[in-house]
C-alpha cells in the first residue's frame, strides 16, 4: 500500500471518521489547505530571494535561544527571519494541540528551517540526495524510542507547487531490506559515542533506520519500479507526517517552512505502529 494522503479541513475530521491519529501513526501524510500563516510586507522579502549563506541547504534556528543558524542579509533582516521562524514553530505547535490533541504536552518541539532553495538543482552526494526515496534517520543524533513527526509548509509566492513522492508501506520495504543489512554492534555504539561522533549511543534501531536510509537511497532500481505516487503540495498548504516511517523523496520547489518534533514511542496512540516495533517484528525479537 502506498501512503495516503489525508485532506484535512479547518474543522478537523468528520464526526465518525477515523482520527488523525490513527491517520498519521498508519503511515499517511496528513494535508491541511487552507490554514493562515501569513507574511508582513516586511518578510515578503524572504520570498524574492533566497536569504542564506549558502553553507548549507536551509536556515534554523534550534534551542530555547532560537539562535539563527545559515541565514544573510542585514542584522535586522535576519532578526525578522529569525521572528518568522519563531512563529512559525508557534504555528506549528498550535496545530498539533488542535488537530492531534492526543501528543498535545508530549511532543518536544526540534529545529525550525527556512527552506528558500529549489530543491533538484543542489549538487549532492547520493546519501544526501533527498529526490530519493528514504526514511529520515540522523547519523549524529541517535532517538531510540522516539518518533520523527515533521510539519512542512510551502511559501512559494509564484504558485510553484512542492513537488513530493511517497512510497510503499514501511512494512513492505522492512521485508524486502532488513534481511539484507548488516548487524549490530553494540561495542561499536559505545565506541561512536565515547568519540563524540554521536551525541548518544546509537540503539539497534538507530543502526537499522541509518542503514534503510542508506540502502533505499543506493538501491536505484528500487528507486525506479518500487511502487509510489507523485504529490503535489501547492502555495499555502501545510502537510504532516512521520517522516521516519513514510517513505519519501522531495523532487522539486523552493521556499518552504519545516518544524521537526519528536514523540516516544510510549506516548504515541498505537506503540505497535511505530517502525521501532515494525523492525522488531521484521527480526522476529526484541530490539536491542
Amino acid at each position: 500500500m502506498i501512503s495516503p494522503i489525508v485532506s484535512v479541513s479547518r474543522e478537523g475530521s468528520a464526526p465518525g471518521a477515523p482520527s488523525l491519529v490513527d491517520a498519521l501513526e498508519g503511515g499517511a501524510v496528513l494535508m491541511f489547505p487552507d490554514l493562515d500563516f501569513p507574511f508582513s510586507p516586511f518578510e515578503e522579502r524572504f520570498v524574492e530571494r533566497p536569504f542564506a549563506d549558502g553553507k548549507a541547504k536551509n536556515v534554523n534556528i534550534r534551542g530555547e535561544a532560537a539562535s539563527l543558524r545559515g541565514a544573510a542579509g542585514t542584522p535586522e533582516e535576519q532578526e525578522a527571519l529569525r521572528q518568522l521562524l519563531i512563529r512559525y514553530r508557534a504555528f506549528a505547535d498550535a496545530l498539533i494541540a488542535r488537530y492531534l490533541p492526543t501528543y498535545a504536552g508530549k511532543i518536544a518541539l526540534a529545529g525550525t528551517s527556512y527552506r528558500p532553495f529549489e530543491v533538484d538543482q543542489r549538487k549532492l552526494s547520493w546519501r544526501r540526495d533527498d529526490t530519493r526515496l528514504h526514511v529520515d534517520a540522523f547519523p549524529s543524533n541517535p532517538i531510540g524510542e522516539k518518533r520523527i513527526l515533521r510539519i512542512f509548509r510551502n511559501i512559494n509566492p509564484e504558485g510553484q507547487p512542492r513537488l513530493w513522492r511517497v512510497g510503499e508501506d514501511f512494512a513492505s520495504m522492512a521485508q524486502k531490506f532488513v534481511p539484507k543489512l548488516p548487524g549490530y554492534s553494540p561495542l561499536s555504539a559505545r565506541l561512536l559515542a565515547a568519540l563524540k561522533i554521536t551525541k548518544a549511543r546509537r540503539s539497534e534501531y538507530d543502526h537499522l533506520m541509518l542503514h534503510l536510509h542508506d540502502a533505499l537511497k543506493q538501491d536505484m532500481a528500487y528507486q525506479a519500479d518500487a511502487p509510489q505516487a507523485d504529490v503535489r503540495f501547492a502555495p499555502g498548504q501545510t502537510w504532516v507526517t512521520f517522516s521516519d516511517l513514510v517513505m519519501h523523496g522531495a523532487m522539486g520547489g523552493r521556499y518552504m517552512l519545516e518544524q521537526t518534533a519528536y514523540l516516544r514511542v510510549a506516548d504515541q496512540a498505537d506503540p505497535e505502529r511505530s517502525p521501532q516495533r515494525i523492525l522488531a517484528r521484521t527480526l522476529g525479537r526484541p530490539l536491542r
